[in-house]
């Protein structure tokens, strides 16, 4: 056995607790080991997508405590005990969540790889927009903000859709938000 075979170090692992979708679940990860990682390779939830694994096109939103982030810039063990929802989580295909629903209506997809992001951003913005949150593009930051498609493109921004479906994706949008029945 040669001498650098002998000094290899094993990766550190840590127990990681987590609601996903509803469920409790525990790993044992690799401390090195991304949230997106996690769900698709440890728990075989393939809805979120790796598309650039540098943060940059939104492929990846999922929801941590109802807020959007992008699971491919954070480590699993940052959230021992949060709650985790994936596209997996807001609907089944017998009951689709209202935002997924609304992005069949209005074809806010197209090849389809980026739509779980886009949706799981969707559900965070409008969030967002109902608990009275500014963003950049506001106009009067003490008034309730407004579905407008100006703040719902700046809120989606981190989203890329390469197909080009964001007309359709901010039909769905506002659909769910009650600005068209």
């Amino acid at each position: 056995m040669g001498a650098s075979a002998s000094l290899a170090i094993p990766p550190s692992t840590a127990t990681v607790s987590f609601e996903i979708n509803g469920k409790q679940r525990q790993l044992v990860l690799d401390t090195r080991t991304t949230l997106l990682d996690a769900l698709r390779e440890h728990l075989q939830l393939t809805g979120t997508k790796k598309g650039c694994d540098h943060g940059q096109c939104g492929a990846c939103t999922v929801l941590v405590n109802g807020v959007r982030i992008n699971s491919c810039l954070t480590l699993a063990v940052m959230h021992e005990e949060d709650k985790i929802t994936t596209i997996e989580g807001l609907g089944t295909p017998d009951a689709l969540h209202p935002m997924q629903a609304a992005f069949i209506k209005h074809d806010g997809f197209q090849c389809g790889y980026c739509t779980p992001g886009q949706i799981c951003s969707a559900v965070a913005v409008l969030g967002e927009i109902r608990s009275d949150i500014p963003s950049h593009v506001t106009a009067d930051i003490t008034a309730r903000p407004q579905a407008t498609d100006a703040e719902l493109r700046e809120r989606t921004s981190g989203n890329i859709c390469r197909c080009g479906a964001y007309s359709n994706i901010l039909e769905a949008i506002k659909e769910v938000a009650g600005e068209h029945a």
